[in-house]
């Protein structure tokens, strides 16, 4: 029995020795990753599958926002699928295994697809299949029950970011820019709310969370936690970006189990493309990634510093190009709420950005 979160990581980890010689190192990620969240999605699902099946017949003939609507009042859930497929069905017939898993994908509703599609896992069933590998992974991964029953969510994010630490060191690249250890995630929304506990314990109360560089959405899920043990009658709505399109659609899989609104979570640069423009925030949280240049997206940058000056993000002034630390501080600044007692942020810094000039 998997008792834990790295005895579970460390089975899954395990099936990427199946595609040793097939795949390079490098490319273990993209094929454990998309289907362990694949993995995930199929076991919250399962109480609610049939039901969904057996009202299908009674949806011909509504608008697709109709169907869509009530097939999630259904599943009990923001998502669903309406595919006869699951895990145990894709393994009872190997002879169809990459058509029927197709078929599987393609029965999630829209929000779940777009989250599935960040993966560009398709590029890669043709490819398994043709190794005779796809049967045997998705028969080791139907072995591992991800239901949140068996793996809660934190547990199941510090399966995620064990899994992307280890793809990243056999990719050479770091993985550091994706975490922030759980209890000094916890220090950091017990400083921001510790003044606010009076407010945060009023019935009914809903607030805003804000992570433009939010990863696997680590800082999110725990914040949401937290509130929820401080006051159950409390609603903390979250936001976030994220540029690196796994752990976007990890953070937005995580937010779609757990009934947070998915269009919160914008893809794609917080600086070059701000999906949240003009928004502004009860609290933010994050922490950046240290000491990265920001050489691609200088010219947006230097042009809104220059054009808007203090009506824009970056009215005090650009950071030496090497470290973009500072940038993401007058962006958090930007967004935060000036109402209703204004807001209050938290980030990390290394030493760097305080002490290198600029």
């Amino acid at each position: 029995m998997v008792n834990n979160f790295k005895e579970r990581a460390n089975f899954i980890w395990s099936i990427a020795d199946l595609l040793r010689g097939d795949y390079k190192q490098s490319e273990y990620g993209k094929v454990i990753l998309p289907l362990t969240v694949l993995r995930r999605l199929d076991c919250v699902l399962e109480p609610s599958k049939q039901a969904v099946l057996d009202y299908l017949s009674q949806t011909k003939g509504l608008s697709p926002d109709a169907v869509e609507t009530v097939l999630k009042r259904k599943a009990k859930l923001s998502f669903y699928n309406k595919s006869k497929f699951d895990f145990q069905k894709l393994i009872a017939d190997p002879s169809d295994i990459a058509a029927n898993l197709r078929n599987y994908i393609t029965g999630f509703s829209k929000n779940a697809r777009d989250i599935l599609e960040h993966f560009n896992f398709e590029d890669h069933i043709e490819r398994l299949d043709k190794s005779n590998l796809l049967f045997l992974i998705i028969k080791r991964f139907a072995e591992v029950d991800l239901h949140p029953e068996v793996v809660p969510n934190i547990e199941m994010g510090y399966i995620f970011e064990e899994l992307i630490r280890k793809f990243a060191d056999l990719s050479n690249e770091t993985a550091g820019e994706h975490f922030t250890p759980r209890e000094v995630i916890r220090l950091m929304v017990n400083i921001l709310f510790l003044n606010d506990k009076d407010i945060l314990t009023k019935k009914g109360i809903v607030k805003t969370l804000y992570d433009p560089a939010c990863g696997t959405g680590g800082m999110l899920s725990i914040a949401e936690e937290y509130l929820r043990e401080l006051n159950p009658d409390a609603s903390l709505r979250v936001f976030g970006q994220e540029l690196n399109p796994e752990s976007y659609a990890i953070c937005n899989s995580d937010m779609l189990i757990k009934g947070q609104n998915t269009d919160h979570i914008k893809f794609g640069n917080s600086f070059a493309q701000d999906g949240l423009k003009d928004e502004k925030f009860d609290y933010m949280l994050s922490n950046p990634p240290f000491g990265v240049e920001w050489k691609k997206i200088e010219e947006e940058i230097v042009k809104e510093h220059e054009k808007l000056g203090d009506a824009g993000r970056f009215g005090a002034g650009l950071p030496r190009i090497s470290d973009g630390s500072f940038l993401f501080l007058q962006h958090m600044i930007s967004k935060m709420r000036p109402e209703n007692g204004g807001a209050r942020l938290g980030i990390v810094f290394n030493g760097s950005p305080l002490f290198s000039g600029g």
